[in-house]
């Protein structure tokens, strides 16, 4: 009974002791008092000012705590006027009572009214450099201490009441990069920080930036689910909503919304991303993601799948607007589903189904090594209107020239930086069953690409061009600094006529043509390339026809201007047929020159030579045709069938023009009589000078 009432004696003493402390220790310390000091240690630390305009209210049972008015801190020298950091009121507390037992109860912190200005000025200095201190390397643990941080977390006996920022504005002046950001309506709030619990999280924001002119308002949501170990973390319940305001989006907002579960295992290494669904007007993407070795070596894994949308109107609302194109419905239905296979430095998609518009693609694509990426793929299309998605074509426009796979893969090659198709390591192919490009039509394309150490080459065919067939292969090499490029092309029993009519929506010819094309060039422009081109070609057209060129009509024209009769009226529908028109060219520096041309006709005959500039498309051309000798006499055609009818051809190559060479045809004509009369003179020669001198002279001549 003694030793109870000396218990309760000890117990009711400390009571006494507790109370007279909170009555007393709040009138005998007064917490305003140590305000200058407060002050003056901020600015010998780090040299700025620390201004306490509120009164500070200390507070002891059952919380000590400290509650304060309006506190700024100054910005950094160099920098503007306006404070690095303002809180209009705080407020926090640590329960009394479980301190004796070393735990510690923190009360909800609560921040109001926070203002942080962060700057960064043009030489690249952030106006909070001086108040980072530099880091020092800790002692090193004694075993007993490792032993005891393996058993407790330090923070295993922390328990806080929860955290609440209420209208935070932070601003973010770049000046570097001359960008200006706001976060205005900062708020974030927490349930009781407990573990193995999910403690409610909250948070909202609007970011301003001025340009572009948008607004974005942030809501987040999750409840937060942390051990005592800190090794394993979930996120329950996710939700993240965004909306984006401004004048460039049409409708002038754009809402998105993102909803996922996700679970984070340090000691496992794993991650689970289960239920993510991502939604943005028409846009809908749901995946399952899940990771492992996420600390040692991250791999994640898992299916993706966007529904069908309409891409163009997607693109629109978020300010990036795609170029017109020939379809007004292009890109309205597009929708993926593909597996992802990546790792820190590698990525893979596979199983790849995507629909583009009426168009199926599938296949895969890897890209290894992000630092120098190697690139593998293969990628099979079955029907696809590459016009549609083209630039509309102005009024009459057609198209001016026939881009073969290989040439147009040069082309393409043209367009790139050097030094990127140094680096360019892929290997991989495409093929498409049926495919539109420039109004031409054609079935069973494959591309083949292999690219490595600055050398690019590509293997093209067509099994089905117009009743014929295409090879090609082209090689680009950037191992140097100017590009050096080669073809190698041929065309099979194509017949020219609909690829003509297709292309430029009428045919001035048509026939069965073999063709063969081995060209080199270099340069870094199209422009460059043309004047540098080199090479041979080779064409054979079988059972032609040209139109609106009728060579037996300009002999007649010029029989009748020989003969002084009328000319014959012209024919909308004129015509030459050819039985056969074959030849070969050499190219040098862009220039095509042709010195064999031979045609067949049923009475005619005819030859050509000149030249084509690719640099320039001009034509200089000259055809010679000679009708077929009869065994009628007398006859009119006999009048003429020894004199050629010449032709020079200029223009272009798009718009060529003819025009009799009567100067010239007038020497075919006497070219027998001044043969004639040069041997007489050289015969002369010979007998007044000697013997041998004629000869020489005609070796010259």
């Amino acid at each position: 009974m003694r030793l109870l009432k000396i218990f309760l004696s000890i117990f009711a003493v400390i009571i006494l002791l507790v109370l007279i402390a909170v009555v007393v220790l709040p009138l005998l310390v007064n917490p305003n008092d140590f305000k200058p000091e407060i002050q003056a240690a901020v600015k010998n630390n780090l040299d700025r000012e620390l201004t306490i305009e509120g009164d500070l209210q200390l507070s002891v049972f059952p919380w000590i705590g400290l509650s304060t008015g309006k506190l700024s801190l100054s910005n950094a020298a160099g920098f503007s006027e306006q404070v690095f950091a303002e809180i209009a009121e705080s407020n926090i507390k640590v329960k009394l009572l479980p301190l004796l037992s070393k735990e510690l109860e923190v009360s909800r912190v609560v921040l109001k009214g926070l203002v942080l200005n962060l700057a960064k000025n043009k030489q690249g200095v952030s106006n909070w450099d001086d108040l980072t201190s530099k880091e020092t390397s800790p002692a090193k643990p004694s075993q007993a201490d490792e032993a005891e941080q393996k058993d407790v977390s330090p923070l295993a006996a922390l328990a806080i009441g929860g955290v609440s920022i209420e209208q935070a504005r932070i601003s973010w002046d770049d000046q570097q990069q001359g960008k200006y950001t706001e976060i205005n309506d900062f708020n974030f709030s927490t349930g009781k920080l407990v573990f193995d619990k999910a403690i409610d999280i909250d948070l909202s924001l609007t970011v301003v930036n001025k340009e572009p002119e948008l607004t974005e308002t942030v809501i987040f949501s999750t409840g937060l689910i942390i051990n005592k170990e800190f090794k394993l973390f979930k996120l329950t319940d996710l939700k993240l909503e965004s909306i984006t305001k401004g004048k460039a989006i049409p409708g002038k907002e754009l809402k998105a919304e993102l909803l996922a579960e996700v679970a984070v295992d340090l000691v496992q290494q794993t991650l689970a991303v289960t239920g993510l669904k991502l939604s943005s007007g028409d846009l809908q993407l749901s995946a399952e993601i899940n990771g492992i070795n996420i600390k040692d070596n991250p791999e994640f894994k898992g299916p993706i799948k966007i529904e069908s949308f309409n891409l163009a109107q997607f693109m629109q609302q978020i300010s990036m607007p795609l170029p017109k194109m020939q379809s007004a419905d292009a890109l309205t239905h597009v929708s993926a589903s593909f597996m992802l296979d990546a790792t820190a430095d590698s990525a893979e998609i596979k199983n790849l189904m995507l629909k583009l518009d009426d168009t199926s693609i599938n296949g895969f694509s890897r890209i290894k090594n992000f630092a120098k990426a190697e690139i593998s793929f293969d990628i099979n299309i079955d029907d696809i209107d590459v016009d549609r998605y083209l630039a509309p074509k102005k009024p009459n426009e057609s198209n001016k020239a026939v881009a073969t796979p290989a040439t147009a893969a040069v082309a393409g090659a043209a367009l790139f930086p050097v030094e990127t198709l140094r680096a360019l390591n892929a290997n991989g192919q495409v093929t498409i069953a049926k495919l539109k490009i420039n109004q031409l039509s054609m079935q069973g394309v494959s591309l083949k690409l292999n690219a490595s150490k600055g050398v690019i080459n590509t293997q093209q065919q067509v099994k089905q061009l117009y009743k014929g067939a295409y090879k090609g292969k082209a090689t680009v090499n950037v191992k140097n600094k100017t590009p050096v490029l080669s073809l190698n092309e041929n065309l099979s029993k194509v017949n020219i006529e609909p690829l003509l009519k297709d292309m430029l929506g009428e045919a001035r010819m048509s026939g069965v043509v073999n063709a063969s094309a081995q060209i080199q060039g270099r340069g870094n422009t199209t422009k460059a390339i043309k004047s540098s081109l080199g090479g041979k070609l080779n064409f054979n057209f079988n059972d032609g026809v040209i139109r609106g060129f009728n060579l037996q009509k300009i002999i007649d024209n010029t029989k009748a201007l020989i003969e002084g009769s009328a000319l014959p009226t012209e024919n909308k529908n004129d015509q030459t047929v050819f039985s056969v028109i074959k030849g070969t060219a050499n190219i040098t520096k862009g220039l095509v020159r042709n010195n064999d041309l031979y045609a067949e006709a049923s009475k005619l005959r005819v030859n050509g030579v000149g030249t084509a500039n690719l640099a320039t498309d001009e034509l200089d051309y000259k055809v010679k045709a000679r009708l077929l000798k009869t065994v009628a006499t007398a006859t009119e055609a006999e009048k003429i069938k020894g004199v050629p009818i010449v032709l020079n051809v200029g223009g272009t190559l798009a718009k060529p023009s003819y025009q009799l060479d009567i100067a010239a045809m007038l020497l075919e004509k006497n070219k027998d009589k001044i043969n004639k009369k040069k041997d007489e003179l050289l015969k002369k020669l010979d007998d007044k000078v000697g013997p041998g001198v004629g000869d020489l002279i005609r070796g010259f001549l």
